[in-house]
């Protein structure tokens, strides 16, 4: 709270996801992992294949969150709504 109090600008509070890139062989191998992946619930998987042919896998989750919490050095929620996010940003943490 002291620091956002301090705050002069913009401020978010944010949680990005759980992510695992993996560099396969064959692509067979990366369709394997991406059928686990999504009935293992990383919904936000996929494959990429570049110019080189190098295939990755990668397991994303959807456990994100940004919520602003300062506009311009003004606090726009109270102090228990940030209680509140931190809880939820732990409980994602926990799920990663």
């Amino acid at each position: 709270m002291t620091a956002l109090e301090k705050a002069t600008g913009d401020v978010v509070l944010k949680f990005e996801p759980f992510v695992l890139h993996v560099l396969c062989q064959e692509l067979q191998d990366a369709q394997l992992l991406h059928s686990a992946a999504i009935d293992s619930g990383f919904r936000n998987s996929g494959i990429t294949v570049g110019r080189g042919g190098k295939i990755v896998m990668a397991v994303r989750s959807t456990h994100c969150l940004e919520v602003p919490l300062t506009h311009k050095g003004k606090l726009m929620v109270s102090e228990e709504y940030i209680e509140f996010l931190i809880d939820i940003a732990n409980r994602k943490m926990e799920e990663n």
